[in-house]
């Protein structure tokens, strides 16, 4: 990767280059008068608990624990899915630089759980301070990254800038710009333009992604490929997975998982017009903010079973909501087909390879944005099934819980395709070590 900083040479005096200055110094401006807004929205997010109870200072810069002596490399992913990205990464940082600390910082409370969940003390976790100039200057003045690996598709003009100007070096890992968000930025070239050069070196995930950032930046990107696919398989509690595969033996099983808002009601419509057709049906609901479990109990009926409330699976045929934290990977591995949430819905769609590897038939809706060239290849593989509504639900859950050769079909291909890009670690590490060689203790 070449190094690249922010415009300091002739080139800063150009048109372009004052424009993106005069915009980020409008943005800069624009939040300090929005500070006691934003302390306001954030104080009723927090009574909301989407942001943690005790630790929502660290969103204003005050950090939570000490920075540890020696280098330290800054990860950085807003949420659950750019957390899980990171994860096959973070696992080579450590086996190959172990003199080196890791600070991981993510938005949201669920991906915060996520973190302690399953990487313990093998990384520090703070929550990414608002893109404001003195909390982002509070963090970086604590904190001293080395280096920031960038593992979100949303570029935050303060954080980048303020770290470029402090001579950190910045790589955007996994990189990915959608249609919209192009065509968006594009009414914006200078300012996005500078907010690039912020980075030494892109990496994208796909070829599209990077002719994208390519346009924008005006520098060449990489293709490395897509970071989620050499995400590891979702855990699960073995003895509980073992303990329901009992009780549900015999049993048709689906998961609606990682749902949002309005998905629940057609999930449940599904339910009731399938389960005359298939004995015993399981309709297992994972909402991807596991907060709305008792909301989507009381919206869908009192006498759902509610996992947050204690409550079993169950024993007849019935809906159940999973209303808990980082249990998808059990779901995943009990059902016979799993939609994907967030695609019936105009959101973009959630990640379709987390089922995929733990070989699971795999229905999506039309709203897949943020997956868009990863279900294109899954459908070319035949490994999914592409629905429009509710009644294009019905009719493929029906059709796949009935045919059972289909299905396990669907699930190998699904499963091939997921474990095909197996050296992506491989490829993003090249690209990584002349930028950490330097840095490694002695």
């Amino acid at each position: 990767m070449s190094a690249t900083t922010l415009p300091a040479d002739p080139g800063a005096s150009s048109r372009g280059a004052r424009v993106g200055r005069a915009a980020l110094a409008l943005y800069g401006a624009l939040g300090t008068l929005a500070t006691p807004l934003i302390e306001a929205h954030l104080a009723r997010r927090r009574r909301q608990g989407k942001e943690h109870a005790t630790r929502w200072p660290e969103r204003f810069g005050v950090a939570g624990r000490a920075r540890p002596a020696g280098r330290v490399i800054w990860l950085h992913g807003a949420s659950v899915g750019e957390a899980l990205s990171a994860l096959p990464l973070i696992a080579w940082l450590r086996a190959q630089h172990p003199g080196m600390r890791l600070l991981l910082t993510t938005g949201t409370v669920t991906s915060a759980a996520l973190v302690e969940e399953r990487l313990g003390d093998a990384v520090l976790h703070q929550f990414v301070p608002v893109d404001l100039r003195r909390p982002v200057r509070r963090f970086l003045d604590h904190w001293r990254p080395d280096l920031i690996l960038w593992f979100e598709s949303e570029l935050w003009p303060i954080l980048l800038t303020e770290a470029a100007r402090r001579g950190v070096p910045a790589l955007l890992i996994n990189g990915r710009m959608s249609a919209a968000s192009h065509a968006r930025w594009r009414r914006a070239r200078p300012l996005v333009r500078l907010l690039l050069a912020s980075f030494r070196g892109m990496l994208a995930w796909s070829e599209v992604d990077a002719a994208r950032l390519e346009d924008l930046s005006g520098r060449p990107v990489r293709c490395a490929g897509n970071l989620k696919r050499a995400a590891p398989a979702l855990p699960c509690d073995e003895a509980e997975l073992a303990r329901l595969r009992a009780r549900l033996a015999g049993r048709p099983v689906w998961v609606a998982a990682s749902t949002h808002p309005g998905e629940e009601a057609m999930v449940g419509a599904a339910h009731r017009r399938l389960v005359a057709r298939h004995p015993g049906l399981l309709t297992v609901i994972v909402p991807r903010h596991p907060p709305r479990g008792p909301a989507i109990r009381a919206a869908l009926g009192t006498a759902l079973a509610l996992r947050s409330a204690g409550d079993d699976v169950p024993v007849d045929a019935g809906v159940y909501v999973a209303d808990t934290l980082g249990e998808l990977g059990l779901w995943y591995r009990l059902a016979d087909l799993a939609l994907i949430g967030g695609s019936l819905v105009p959101h973009g769609g959630q990640n379709p390879l987390e089922p995929a590897r733990l070989g699971c038939a795999v229905v999506l809706g039309p709203h897949v944005g943020n997956f868009a060239e990863i279900v294109a290849e899954l459908a070319a593989a035949g490994a999914i099934v592409a629905l429009d509504d509710e009644d294009g639900l019905i009719a493929a859950v029906d059709r796949l819980l009935a045919d059972a050769p289909q299905r396990r079909a669907m699930a190998a291909a699904a499963q091939r395709y997921a474990e095909a890009e197996g050296d992506v670690v491989a490829r993003i590490a090249a690209e990584l070590e002349p930028v950490l060689r330097p840095l490694a203790p002695g």
